[in-house]
């Protein structure tokens, strides 16, 4: 039996972002690894090297807290050459949320701040054929629910991507980069119900702008998600097979 994986967990959070450790413990549980198996990496501040990623087997990208894919600025153009060296490196990467936004940015695609089509809490997605089609995406079924929670939106993918899955509000909700170990979505597959409603609790005046409701209001329809967390452990298994 070899050596446990490594991890490596792209973060762009504040300092004193409460879901910073959170973040850590829900990709450990949808990873089925320990806490220790995970190092975090502050893209916020830092940019990657070639040095760093080696030391580790796979990087995850999670959400982001205050930040937007979609604005500009020195920190988002940092962040952005380092997800570029990803690419280029073929480094195995699952991003969802911002990490599925600024991926495809990054790669020639377009973000865009879209409050109209924001989406929050377990919402329902369908498989495209080439989701149907993928070892990853097919086990879902065509239609499967998964947790959200965005206000910006990719509108135009980059060219190598292959859409996976969309939502009725947002089409593009899941991609792959063709040729690479890379996969990308829109939702949350490493949250379950307890930490979507404990990332709202910390936002609740979010849940009121986007829903109109209170967070306790708002819990009532939303529901756990196997299916989707299940898609990180897959990844893995298919990627190291």
């Amino acid at each position: 039996m070899g050596a446990p994986r490594k991890f490596m967990l792209l973060q762009i959070r504040n300092p004193e972002d409460r879901m910073r450790q959170q973040e850590v413990r829900s990709f450990s549980r949808a990873l089925h690894c320990n806490l220790a198996q995970i190092v975090t990496f502050d893209l916020l501040t830092n940019s990657l090297d070639r040095q760093e990623l080696s030391a580790c087997d796979m990087v995850v990208i999670g959400g982001s807290g205050d930040y937007s894919a979609a604005g500009e600025g020195a920190w988002l153009e940092r962040a952005l050459d380092s997800l570029r060296e990803l690419h280029e490196l073929q480094k195995p990467t699952f991003a969802s949320c911002w990490g599925f936004q600024a991926l495809a940015r990054a790669l020639g695609g377009r973000v865009i701040h879209d409050p109209a089509a924001a989406e929050l809490g377990t919402i329902e997605l369908r498989l495209t054929d080439a989701g149907h089609a993928d070892p990853i995406f097919g086990p879902l079924g065509t239609v499967f629910q998964a947790q959200a929670g965005h206000e910006d939106r990719v509108v135009e993918l980059p060219a190598t991507a292959v859409l996976l899955a969309s939502s009725d509000k947002v089409a593009q909700q899941a991609y792959r980069i063709e040729g690479k170990p890379i996969y990308a979505t829109q939702f949350h597959p490493e949250l379950n119900r307890d930490d979507l409603l404990g990332r709202l609790g910390a936002y609740p005046t979010y849940v009121q702008k986007i829903a109109g409701k209170t967070v306790a209001e708002f819990s009532q329809h939303c529901r756990d998600t196997p299916e989707t967390e299940a898609l990180l452990r897959r990844f893995v298994q298919h990627v190291f097979a």
